[in-house]
């Protein structure tokens, strides 16, 4: 979603500026980009500049896909750089617009936190929880880290658990628990000389970090490539080369779910899909200087898809829509 590489790795200014450039050349994938350019930003420590940038966003028209996320991303951004009143100006909007995305009230409940805001920070994460799982029986993988989040506030706040706090801990698959995780004292072995304390604290931070990572979409899935069955038809028409890759719509269906679980028994993390369209293959072809009917330059397609964000994580819930378009339940379609 954001890239958490320190600075002395990468040079967050040239990676933001080649993201800009990047969103000037795809404008339908300008929101990706340039959320992620953002970031850059504020990891580099130019927040102003940061700013601009959601702002160019935010006015650039009705068509944003998250609108919500990138107010919330501003607030947080301001709140770092001294702009406190605007900054809980636009969280207590985007409250007040109570958004069916948990990103941005991830993103605000944990603005809240981190300047010591508990009691708010505890009252937005329980308001999101309430209107995105009231009356699931399986919470959404995406949801994640608001039933983690509130458990940490609660942890702080010295609150009993309750039945959110339960479901957080069903949620939660790492060895160390979660009550273990976010015991407030666990801050104070930090200080410890005993090397023993200090990697068991270790341990449970790189516990913590994983959870947290493995709720959040990432912005450079491993992606297998899905043609919808009218754009795979246009297609196979366009470049009959191509007919030998996908014999039919079916087997198309079938390889692309094989060859995600297949990568996922061999180990490799943070899977996703995207779609291909014909004209935007074609573009891309144009690009690299190479004919569409060329099926090496489909895999390639699909890295440079997800590079700009349009990947979608895979496997659903069971309970969620299925990859495939079909409008059944993943668990009975592709998922059986």
């Amino acid at each position: 979603m954001r890239p958490d590489t320190p600075a002395e790795n990468v040079d967050h200014i040239n990676e933001a500026a080649r993201l800009e450039r990047t969103a000037d050349r795809y404008p339908e994938d300008a929101e990706a980009l340039l959320l992620r350019a953002a970031a850059h930003r504020e990891l580099a420590g130019d927040r102003p500049a940061a700013t601009a940038l959601y702002d160019r966003l935010l006015t650039s028209g009705p068509d944003l896909d998250d609108p919500y996320l990138v107010r919330a991303l501003k607030a947080a951004n301001l709140w770092e750089y001294g702009h406190e009143a605007e900054a809980r100006a636009i969280i207590d909007g985007i409250r007040m617009a109570s958004p069916r995305d948990p990103a941005p009230w991830v993103i605000v409940a944990e603005a809240l936190e981190a300047h010591d805001e508990l009691e708010q920070a505890h009252e937005t994460f329980t308001e999101a929880v309430r209107l995105l799982l009231s009356g699931v029986e399986e919470p959404p993988r995406a949801t994640y880290p608001l039933l983690f989040g509130r458990h940490r506030v609660r942890r702080m706040l010295g609150a009993s658990h309750d039945e959110w706090d339960a479901l957080a801990d069903s949620a939660h698959k790492l060895p160390v628990g979660l009550d273990e995780l976010h015991d407030p004292k666990r801050v104070w072995s930090l200080g410890s000389e005993n090397p023993e304390e200090l990697e068991a604290e270790i341990l449970r931070l790189r516990a913590e970090l994983g959870a947290y990572r493995e709720a959040l979409s990432r912005p450079f899935p491993v992606a297998v490539l899905h043609w919808p069955a009218d754009e795979l038809t246009e297609l196979t028409q366009a470049y009959p080369d191509l007919a030998e890759e996908y014999p039919s719509y079916a087997a198309h269906l079938e390889a692309t779910e094989a060859a995600l679980r297949e990568l996922a028994a061999s180990g490799t993390p943070n899977l996703g899909i995207v779609r291909g369209t014909v004209p935007s293959y074609e573009a891309f072809a144009a690009s690299e200087l190479a004919s569409p009917s060329d099926s090496s330059l489909l895999p390639q397609y699909a890295t440079t898809l997800a590079a700009r964000g349009r990947a979608v994580a895979w496997p659903p819930e069971r309970a969620e829509a299925c990859w495939c378009g079909s409008g059944r339940a993943y668990g009975e379609c592709h998922g059986v």
